[in-house]
């Protein structure tokens, strides 16, 4: 399955992916350094975080895409819908 993207959403997930680059970055950093277990686990988890939300946010992109003309046509806005969507797979998480 091909991965179609409009260009803002890609920027959104790339985003996301750098941002948990950073971080992960960080964590090794921190870990080289001796640092407090605490303050890793903390990075550690805001990275497995963004990772997290940059996955939801393709998966709610492509059912975005199955999504019906019949929905838009009821009054409903693409990008609400989408965002409910990633919403409700985040809330799974």
């Amino acid at each position: 399955m091909e991965l179609a993207m409009a260009a803002e959403e890609l920027k959104t997930v790339v985003n996301r992916l750098r941002r948990a680059q950073g971080q992960i970055a960080g964590v090794i950093k921190m870990i080289e350094e001796g640092r407090d277990c605490e303050e890793v686990v903390t990075q550690l988890a805001a990275a497995s975080k963004a990772l997290d939300r940059a996955g939801f946010a393709i998966i709610a992109t492509g059912l975005e895409h199955c999504l019906t003309d019949s929905d838009i046509a009821a009054g409903g806005d693409r990008e609400q819908i989408r965002a409910r969507l990633e919403k409700l797979f985040l809330s799974l998480a």
